[in-house]
């Protein structure tokens, strides 16, 4: 699969690419139960964001329970190592058309896009725990990054201007992810290489829906705001950390078998 057109856009918007030795620390075949784990948190991080900005800003009370209702089987799995996955089979869909409050002039197209993105991220959830059992790696909790509470430190406290800034946050994640995805794929083996190759057209997609959603809401232009976050977001990506996680900066440590 070429994947030059969706990737193009993406580096565009990134203020660096992941650097080299991340992608080295990443590839090592013992990192990769922790990899998977992280990754599949980060995919429920990602329905969980999506869904608090539906009910936050649009939702009327009964929606916003309804998504609720509908995440939490995955979060208390999440939460409590609890092994039983027939939840899976019985969450895949919202049965319930979600109602977006009237005077919300942008609140249908939200509802539309984080709606769609949260029905992927958990299908991919479900990819990946799949790819974790067929492996015997068993979820074990671990602890978050500090990518995504150091990109929301750039967000303005005062409204619209904070939802403006959440969804710019979340244009960089979704492109971040995206971009990790493409960087890492080449070193894996066959199955799981293909496996985030293919996950590259709906994360593209998501930042850039993001950004449009951003571009809508505001009042003036987003450019400046795009790029201040895009700078945080990159020192984020350059600068050292002591854990490997997916979004994680610059490997501080060495592996045990370096």
């Amino acid at each position: 699969m070429n994947t030059d057109h969706l990737l193009a856009p993406i580096h565009a918007f990134l203020h660096c690419k992941t650097p080299l030795a991340w992608t080295e620390e990443a590839r090592r075949p013992e990192n990769l139960p922790l990899l998977l784990t992280d990754h599949l948190v980060c995919e429920l991080k990602a329905a969980q964001t999506a869904m608090w900005l539906i009910r936050k800003y649009v939702a009327d009370k009964e929606s916003g329970d309804a998504l609720l209702a509908w995440l939490r089987p995955w979060e208390q799995f999440v939460h409590s190592e609890n092994a039983d996955l027939a939840f899976l089979e019985q969450h895949k869909g919202l049965s319930k058309a979600i109602g977006s409050r009237a005077e919300v002039p942008y609140g249908e197209e939200l509802v539309d896009k984080m709606v769609l993105l949260i029905k992927e991220e958990l299908h991919h959830f479900y990819q990946v725990l799949e790819i974790m059992q067929a492996r015997g790696i068993p979820y074990i909790k671990i602890t978050a990054s500090r990518y995504a509470k150091g990109l929301l430190r750039e967000v303005t406290t005062h409204e619209p201007q904070t939802l403006v800034d959440k969804l710019i946050c979340g244009a960089y994640i979704e492109a971040r992810s995206c971009e990790r995805f493409a960087s890492l794929a080449p070193h894996l083996d066959a199955e799981l290489a293909a496996f985030y190759v293919s996950l590259l057209r709906s994360e593209a997609r998501h930042y850039q829906d993001y950004l449009a959603l951003a571009a809508e809401i505001s009042a003036t232009d987003i450019s400046a705001r795009v790029r201040k976050i895009g700078e945080t977001e990159a020192k984020l990506i350059q600068e050292p950390d002591s854990e490997l996680r997916f979004h994680s900066g610059v490997p501080a440590f060495r592996s045990a078998t370096a």
